[in-house]
């Protein structure tokens, strides 16, 4: 939820995203002789009264938020038109604590707005309210309307109809059919009270009193109780998220694959952070499913074991340095290379013109020694100040660890943050002309964010190239609760340039070497069926590991009830085809509370 009142106001518009309401005209106002819940919210995503002033408007309040800048009640009209496709509830907006409790019989006059959470640029779908609102009470309490149960039986499996062309792929003036679409379905219950049962959690609770569960316990069910998201026609209908209206201190402390037993109630809202919300009135108890991080297989002494891993902003003045050295010696089994993503310079975000990283990466190596595992060396590049994106200041980069008792790294001078790695050949095999090596970091596709980091090892005499990554996230994406159906992805245009230059890279090493390893991995923000991914794979020059696992297995980070594919491993034809490998995504992070990253490391065993 916004954080502040401003924060609302900035993002309120009345009608603005209603061409029909695009120009507003405050008409006298309709009385409740003819205007009931019903009426305001219409049989479309947009109120037919909006922009106009309503009075004595009844209903019954079902939900009280004294809490955050978005203060107001629920109410809802106890006598229901029959049309499933008008909501009987709706949000009254105070701006400061209301003087009303759950049962009282109301009467509201005020004027109808579309509030967009987020603000227009979002494109967010809008929520229907009554802003500058005379509450009048008219009796105290009353039994509240019985809740609509939301369950896999009456949330259809399609997820939304296309947007209206004529609107620019908004779904805001299409006439809402509950019975068809997912969205439609719970638009259509939008400032209602709602119920689901027995609930299994689906993204743990975080740190704002939040989680998620689904309504449709056997949909796309991962393999340790998530909803895994395989595919953008093939959407989670049945992902629900969870707020409380009580105090955050009494929210479930809960991981995936555990349960709300019995009913959790409460008004269904939208915001800005994952659509259609169930603010609960009553949790149900927490039931533990029991699920525990797992730990991947050692390497055997003729494998070559390669990590992926992003630590999340790892600075000097964090306090996980000792969780991450127990993650990589305890779960990752002590891979012979890691390449970290999101390492900040020896300030953390101070803006002050660091960018060296040797204290924080001495800070995670001694760490890694107190946990028992190898004294990692490393190699890295140091950035230009505040030229690759991420938090302010921070600098983040790749970072390659290597245990050199088993690996040794081929250095050859010249690479900086602004000279590009090239590929030359010497007796028929790939080399480096720097080591370590950034790709193209002068290229447009790399504004504001990270270059690959390029490197040279050898394993057991068979020289292995190492590309690390961390391309451009997915922030400005409109979500898939969006009013724009199908969602603008704008974020993956430069991805899809970010990939082609790497596709381009391997290729070049793979034109100097035909059978030369190359294994380029990180943190590439998006799936393994988008479109990044197959950028990268481009020649057949690359190749997504993570598709060797089941389809239920495939993900490294949860959001927002879908457990998608962030980071992944590609591998050029030598290692897949010539040789056995084994694939990992070691899940300790993204299914817990209390995780030390949001994503999940991810490990190649190979025989080079």
């Amino acid at each position: 939820m916004p954080s502040t009142s401003s924060a609302r106001l900035a993002a309120l518009t009345v009608a603005a995203v209603c061409s029909a309401a695009s120009t507003l005209v405050l008409t006298p106002a309709a009385h409740a002789d003819t205007v009931r819940i019903h009426d305001l919210q219409g049989t479309t995503r947009i109120s037919p009264y909006a922009g106009r002033t309503v009075a004595d408007v009844p209903g019954i309040v079902t939900g009280v938020r004294s809490r955050g800048s978005a203060k107001g009640f629920w109410y809802q009209d106890p006598v229901p038109d029959g049309n499933p496709a008008t909501s009987e509830g709706v949000f009254v907006f105070t701006g400061s604590v209301p003087q009303v409790a759950v049962g009282d019989s109301v009467t509201v006059s005020g004027t109808v707005s579309e509030y967009v959470p987020g603000g227009t640029s979002s494109g967010n779908q809008s929520l229907t309210e009554i802003t500058g609102p005379a509450v009048t009470t008219v009796s105290t309490g009353n039994e509240v309307p019985a809740p609509a149960v939301v369950d896999a039986r009456s949330v259809p499996s399609r997820y939304t109809p296309a947007g209206d062309s004529a609107a620019h792929g908004s779904i805001n003036g299409l006439t809402l059919r509950p019975s068809t679409y997912a969205l439609d379905r719970y638009e259509s219950l939008e400032g209602m009270n709602v119920q689901v049962r027995d609930v299994r959690v689906i993204t743990a609770s975080d740190p704002y009193a939040e989680l998620w569960v689904t309504v449709k316990p056997s949909e796309n069910r991962g393999a340790r109780g998530g909803s895994v998201y395989g595919s953008y026609t093939a959407q989670n209908t049945g992902r629900l998220q969870i707020q409380s209206l009580g105090a955050g201190a009494d929210f479930p402390v809960a991981d995936v694959g555990d349960t709300l037993k019995g009913a959790t109630t409460g008004p269904l809202d939208f915001n800005a952070y994952g659509g259609y919300t169930l603010v609960a009135n009553e949790l149900g108890t927490l039931g533990r499913g029991g699920l525990e991080r797992e730990t991947t297989k050692r390497q055997a002494p003729a494998e070559l074991a390669v990590a992926t891993y992003n630590v999340e902003n790892l600075d000097p003045g964090d306090t996980t340095f000792e969780a991450h050295a127990a993650a990589i010696v305890g779960n990752l089994r002590s891979p012979d290379v890691v390449s970290l993503e999101e390492i900040q310079d020896n300030d953390g975000p101070a803006d002050d013109g660091v960018v060296a990283a040797d204290v924080t990466v001495g800070r995670l190596v001694d760490a890694i020694v107190a946990a028992g595992g190898p004294r990692y060396d490393w190699r890295s590049i140091d950035p230009v100040d505040d030229q690759d994106g991420g938090e302010p200041g921070g600098n983040i980069r790749q970072v390659f660890l290597f245990d050199p008792r088993r690996v040794s790294f081929t250095d050859r001078a010249g690479g900086d943050a602004t000279t590009p790695v090239g590929v030359t050949a010497a007796r028929g095999k790939a080399r480096l002309t720097v080591s370590p090596g950034r790709i193209a970091p002068a290229d447009a596709a790399w504004t504001n964010s990270r270059k690959p980091l390029v490197g040279e090892f050898v394993f057991r005499g068979r020289t292995v190239f190492v590309i690390a990554n961390h391309l451009n996230s997915k922030g400005g994406d409109q979500g898939l609760t969006s009013q724009y159906q199908p969602p603008t992805r704008g974020s993956e245009v430069q991805r899809h340039a970010q990939a082609t230059l790497v596709n381009s890279f391997a290729r070049s090493v793979l034109a100097a070497q035909k059978d030369a390893d190359v294994i380029a991995l990180g943190d590439l923000n998006d799936f393994e069926f988008s479109r990044t991914t197959t950028a990268f794979e481009g020649g057949g020059a690359l190749w997504s590991a993570i598709k060797s696992l089941p389809s239920n297995e495939r993900y490294t980070y949860d959001y927002q009830g879908n457990q998608q594919v962030l980071d992944q491993i590609l591998i050029s034809p030598s290692i897949r085809r010539d040789r056995a490998f084994a694939y990992d995504s070691v899940h300790i992070n993204a299914e817990f509370h209390d995780q030390i990253s949001d994503h999940d490391p991810q490990v190649l065993r190979f025989c080079p």
